[in-house]
């Protein structure tokens, strides 16, 4: 190879430099080309190798996991309510059919007229129906008409009946008395009169045993006087009359003895004179004695006891001819008014216990829950209850009785509504519906973690932990807990952290 080509005598220049260049590529083609590239090859494999290893070993010594993040809810204010939820249906309170005592009745009990209609309502002292041309009232009462009422009667029957009389403004008498007597009997007279009937009677001979026993009361009246006319006459003693004309007998005789003793009559006829003047003496002392009149009193007596006899029929007589109240004339309700269910019968039929069934006026909420939930409940607590279309009602806890079906783990509740106009009732009624009663409650809004916030902590105090807003850190703080219900609970602290909106962790 020639030396110039080796040890150029000047520097190169860019352009004989790439001249040069461009002169040297005809010398790489063919076996140096080709070692060329493999040279390279190997240097990139070397450095990838080395690259990689550095990298694993990095990652080895200094391993990163994925971030951990919390689970946070805001503390809020509100009000922390515990509840107890059931299902009632919406109905006529207390429904009842019609039965009534027929007994009583002469003949069959066919309804004769006054058949209501359904949905007619029924008051105090209303005719509900007829039969056998007699009316049957309802009452207020919680006792069946076990009885026919009549004078003389007494029991918790005539009470609960002078109780009903009382409460329409009639009066029965002595309302704490429980004798069925002639007030009570004229208060009845004044049922009838306001239910436009006549009053029931006794007996047909009523009338007839009453006006005999007067006769005779009569008859002994003037008996009892004549006796007592005897008696005074007897016992009144000599008159006046009397008395001077025996005086003047007793004064007669003495002249006659004074004249024939003056003249010297022989001493016979004088004895027979003085024996006229002690007889005269003797019938004028005789009038100043009292009269025997054992006999007018004994027939005073008499005629005493017979006009007291008299009375005492004449009394009983008038009981038995008071109006009496007839237990197949009257039906006793627990409350009313009540509104007519349902009518299974006309005019012309036979009555029969399910002829009209009668419910209470009022609607109500009738259902039943558990009798452990029952122990919390209290008469009077507030109640809602949603409606199929989503509207919440107010109702009022009326009763918390057995369970009907005799379960003792069930209660039975009763609620009426409260606010609810009767027409948007009449609509519900026949449905179901959600009852929710709160049991406790906050008073007003508290500040209120989600429960799953709480945690404990070694001495077993209640926490939360809050998450600073700005950096995002997290610290305990403890609390006091007040009501829980809803998954809410009441939290309580001076610590400043704890404030509305306030993020605690609730999870991980």
């Amino acid at each position: 190879m020639p030396t110039s080509d080796l040890q150029p005598s000047t520097p190169p220049t860019p352009s004989t430099t790439r001249t040069a260049a461009r002169r040297r590529i005809p010398l790489t083609r063919g076996p140096g080309l080709i070692a060329l590239v493999a040279g390279v090859a190997v240097l990139a494999l070397v450095a990838g190798l080395v690259a990689g290893r550095t990298v694993l070993s990095s990652s080895a010594a200094e391993p990163s996991a994925p971030e951990e993040r919390s689970i946070t809810a805001p503390l809020e204010t509100r009000v922390i309510s515990s509840t107890i939820t059931a299902r009632a249906d919406i109905t006529y309170a207390d429904a009842v059919d019609l039965d009534i005592d027929v007994s009583s009745l002469s003949g069959p009990s066919v309804v004769t007229g006054r058949v209501p209609e359904v949905g007619a309502v029924v008051d105090a002292a209303q005719v509900v129906i007829e039969v056998a041309g007699r009316p049957v009232i309802a009452l207020p009462g919680e006792l069946p008409a076990y009885r026919s009422l009549r004078a003389g009667y007494s029991g918790p029957d005539v009470l609960q009946l002078k109780a009903a009389l009382a409460s329409l403004g009639i009066d029965p008498g002595d309302a704490a008395s429980d004798l069925y007597d002639a007030s009570t009997a004229a208060a009845v007279d004044e049922l009838y009169r306001r239910a436009g009937y006549p009053s029931p009677v006794s007996s047909p001979d009523a009338r007839r045993a009453v006006e005999s026993a007067e006769r005779a009361v009569s008859d002994a009246a003037a008996q009892v006087a004549a006796a007592r006319s005897a008696l005074e006459a007897a016992g009144s003693g000599a008159s006046a009359a009397e008395r001077l004309a025996a005086d003047n007998a007793v004064r007669q005789a003495q002249r006659e003895l004074d004249a024939a003793a003056a003249t010297g009559a022989p001493q016979a006829q004088l004895d027979t004179l003085a024996d006229a003047v002690e007889l005269a003496k003797a019938r004028r002392a005789e009038l100043d004695r009292s009269p025997n009149v054992s006999d007018q009193q004994a027939s005073l007596d008499s005629a005493l006891a017979a006009q007291n006899q008299a009375e005492v029929e004449l009394a009983r007589a008038r009981d038995d001819a008071l109006t009496p109240l007839p237990a197949s004339e009257v039906r006793y309700l627990t409350s009313l008014p009540r509104r007519v269910d349902a009518v299974s019968v006309h005019r012309g039929d036979l009555l029969t216990a399910d002829a009209v069934s009668l419910s209470g006026a009022a609607i109500r909420l009738d259902g039943t829950i558990s009798s452990a939930d029952a122990e919390h409940l209290v008469v009077g607590q507030p109640a809602v209850f949603v409606t199929e279309d989503g509207r919440e009602l107010q109702a009022v806890l009326r009763e918390v009785a057995d369970d009907p079906d005799g379960d003792e783990k069930r209660r039975r509740l009763i609620l009426d509504p409260s606010g609810v106009d009767q027409a948007t009732m009449d609509s519900l009624r026949g449905t179901n519906v959600r009852v929710t009663i709160p049991i406790e409650s906050t008073d007003g809004e508290v500040l209120a973690a989600p429960v799953a916030a709480l945690t404990a902590g070694p001495a077993g105090e209640s926490r939360v932990a809050v998450v600073d807003e700005t950096s995002g850190d997290e610290s305990l703080v403890t609390v006091t807990t007040g009501l829980s219900a809803g998954g809410y609970v009441e939290v309580r602290s001076d610590d400043p952290r704890l404030r509305p909106g306030v993020r605690v962790v609730v999870g991980r």
